[in-house]
């Protein structure tokens, strides 16, 4: 009964109510979380989409390696590797800190963003879905510019661009929607890590907190947040679906 109006007991340090930890954090994990997202996916389909058009050519060949190294590399190792060339060795970015607001109701004027702060933690977080999005892009372009209506197009005499645009990249972006929802909430919901090295001042890094100290309280309340953002992520792919594919009905 507490738990569906949102009462998730007391954190077993402080005596402080885990439904309002949670709503202060994250604020803050979301806001990192939704700039990674909209990196990944950006950068992700733009360089399977390139990867794709030039394929086994210089461009196809960075790609997969982007795609390779980034799948590879844990966020952890990413994050320590940016720190010491972008931060300590050519002083461009500051690595401690949120550079966005860090409470619902702050300023949004731009004197209170610091984009300096943002962006090491956003390409750590962004980096390994990026890679997973540009594998999957360019396997479908590949398959797409393949299919009969393709080849129909352009034999009707439609622009390239207008072919790639409009058919190919359209229905290769149904295989990457089926991932969004999982990459969505795994933004979300695991950035534990680079918050932690990062000092952001989010839910993950308070998880990591609860986890140490041994607060149950917060650590069970966190999952069942969790939890539900995951659902809610896959359910909205779900509805998805029919937007991107008309073929899809829901009855």
């Amino acid at each position: 009964w507490d738990l569906s109006h949102g009462d998730l007991g007391l954190s077993f340090k402080g005596d402080r109510d885990v439904s309002y930890l949670i709503g202060h954090g994250f604020f803050v994990t979301a806001q990192l979380g939704v700039i990674a997202f909209i990196v990944a996916m950006t950068w992700g389909t733009f360089l399977g989409v390139i990867s794709a058009l030039n394929r086994n050519g210089p461009l196809d060949y960075a790609g997969v390696l982007f795609a390779t190294v980034g799948a590879s590399v844990p966020n952890f190792i990413a994050a320590t590797f940016l720190i010491i060339v972008f931060a300590i060795q050519f002083h461009w970015f500051k690595i401690v800190g949120w550079g966005g607001p860090i409470l619902w109701g702050d300023t949004f004027h731009a004197s209170a963003w610091e984009p300096q702060k943002m962006v090491l933690p956003v390409v750590a977080l962004s980096l390994l879905p990026s890679a997973y999005v540009a594998r999957i892009m360019r396997a479908s372009m590949l398959e797409v510019m393949n299919q009969d209506y393709i080849r129909t197009a352009r034999a009707k005499g439609l622009a390239n661009n207008v072919v790639i645009i409009r058919h190919a990249i359209k229905n290769s972006l149904i295989p990457v929607l089926t991932v969004m929802g999982p990459i969505f909430a795994a933004l979300v919901t695991g950035s534990f890590i680079i918050e932690q090295i990062f000092s952001i001042p989010g839910i993950g890094r308070s998880f990591i907190q609860a986890v140490i100290s041994r607060d149950y309280g917060m650590i069970m309340g966190t999952t069942i947040f969790y939890a539900a953002i995951v659902a809610i992520a896959n359910l909205s792919v779900d509805i998805l679906y029919a937007v991107v594919d008309p073929r899809i009905r829901y009855r």
